[in-house]
């Protein structure tokens, strides 16, 4: 069975640092995507980054730059990180890594993810 849990949420002053993890478990998903979207309070859900099980990434123009998503896999484990520099008060929001089976990159659409975790609280504030 497929599960996704994040970790490593928290408070920040703004300028900080933060990484998200993602242990994936459940499926090998070499030929597939895991995403992070992130949601603040009276938003909708919108992509971060998606990463595939080759290594290829996308960014939302507005974590370029700032955001860096990487991979780590060993034989019992599947780790999805998200490296958060640079955070702003914007950035502030639950973050959630999600699955997404399709073997074509899905870009940051929600849509198309059919998994997902619980989520993570991120708050950047001074």
């Amino acid at each position: 069975q497929l599960q996704l849990v994040e970790s490593g949420g928290g408070l920040v002053r703004p300028g900080g640092s933060l990484r998200l993890s993602c242990e994936v478990s459940g499926l090998l998903f070499a030929f597939h995507h895991i995403g992070w979207f992130r949601q603040a309070p009276g938003k909708e859900r919108e992509g971060v980054s998606v990463i595939s099980g080759t290594g290829s990434t996308d960014y939302a123009d507005s974590v370029k730059d700032r955001f860096t998503i990487s991979i780590s896999r060993d034989n019992t484990q599947n780790m999805v990180y998200l490296q958060m520099n640079s955070l702003k008060p914007e950035d502030t929001a639950v973050y959630y890594c999600a699955f997404s089976a399709s073997l074509q990159p899905p870009g940051l659409s929600t849509e198309r993810y059919s998994f997902w975790g619980q989520g993570t609280q991120v708050t950047v504030s001074s």
